[in-house]
């Protein structure tokens, strides 16, 4: 499979966690791909069996496609462990760097990774390391930004977008961390968390691409 193809099935998963079926337009914009080229992957998918496309609504993935998906995920994030704790990488660095060597990754070399790295159930970013046969563990989140002021939670995993991944690094936000919503400012102004380190500032933006825990969520007095 080309890297291009396994490149269309990972943002059709991604996308397909938000929408029933993915339109050729979503896909394009995702990928920064004219749409006449997702047109011409989408038929070429089709036929190989990846996904299923119904006109004027958009496609999705059957089950071979999803595997297919899911395999490229877990070798993306097993190498996004390696880097950033191994190798001393940035977060939008590994991910990066990631997307390079996923496409060249074979089944043997991701078992040893994940061997060599003690079978890590998350990447840097919190989102799940699938299972080797596909098995996704699932974990109830909801975004920061719906939380309600006093209440507390955990980070769990955050957007994987390059300035985002800057922005949260540097501010010191990580995963697991504990965080208190003391105050949200209106007209979607920034989020004053407390935190172990502090108080921080998150704006708005940033808040509606990071996810809590919401097995851990408690409203404080």
């Amino acid at each position: 499979m080309t890297s291009g193809k396994e490149d269309y099935l990972k943002a059709l998963y991604r996308l397909g966690e938000i929408h029933t079926t993915v339109t050729n337009k979503d896909l394009a914009d995702e990928l920064s791909i004219s749409p006449p080229s997702v047109s011409e992957m989408i038929v070429k998918l089709q036929r190989e069996g990846y996904i299923e496309y119904t006109a004027y609504r958009g496609s999705r993935l059957t089950e071979l496609g999803r595997q297919e998906a899911l395999k490229i995920m877990r070798v993306h994030r097993l190498w996004e462990v390696f880097l950033t704790e191994r190798l001393g990488y940035s977060w939008s660095d590994a991910h990066e760097e990631a997307h390079r060597l996923e496409h060249h990754t074979s089944m043997k070399l991701a078992r040893k990774l994940d061997e060599f790295l003690s079978h890590p159930s998350c990447c840097p970013h919190g989102s799940i390391i699938p299972d080797e046969d596909g098995t996704v563990q699932q974990r109830p989140d909801r975004l920061l930004s719906a939380l309600c002021p006093g209440e507390t939670s955990r980070i769990c995993r955050v957007t994987e977008e390059r300035e985002l991944l800057d922005y949260l690094q540097a501010l010191g936000i990580c995963i697991g961390m504990e965080i208190q919503l003391k105050k949200a400012e209106p007209y979607e102004g920034p989020l004053i968390l407390n935190t172990p380190q502090g108080e921080l500032a998150i704006s708005y933006k940033a808040a509606c691409q990071i996810y809590v825990d919401d097995a851990a969520a408690v409203q404080q007095g």
